[in-house]
């Protein structure tokens, strides 16, 4: 059974998902986003350490990135073509760290150990 949910989320295997990722790729574009800027660190607490591990000038980046887009998008405009061809949307800078930060959240957790950060979210 996982092996054909992987089959269907799987863009190279998948018609619908190569679709859906083209149409992402797209939308990100226009904006010059990245879909790891999309993760919300107020959302879930393990972006939250992921993005403090990053260093500095990635996270300059990414701020950057994200003002960018909500400027275009409070406009009604786009990035102009020439941007947007040299856009890199699915270039992953933070799934490394989350997995990481993960792994260890996990650990802690198996070896009943207090979690690195208590809050609940609403």
């Amino acid at each position: 059974m996982a092996s054909f949910l992987q089959r269907l989320v799987d863009p190279r295997k998948n018609f619908l998902a190569r679709m859906h990722m083209k149409s992402v790729s797209n939308r990100l574009r226009r904006y010059g986003l990245r879909y790891d800027d999309l993760y919300d660190p107020l959302y879930d607490l393990d972006i939250k350490e992921a993005l403090n591990r990053l260093p500095r000038e990635i996270v300059d980046a990414r701020n950057q990135r994200l003002k960018r887009a909500m400027d275009l998008s409070m406009k009604h405009e786009y990035l102009p073509d020439n941007l947007q061809a040299m856009q890199t949307p699915f270039r992953s800078y933070l799934q490394d760290i989350l997995a990481l930060v993960k792994r260890e959240r996990a650990e802690r957790e198996a070896l009943g150990a207090l979690p690195l950060y208590q809050r609940t979210i609403p």
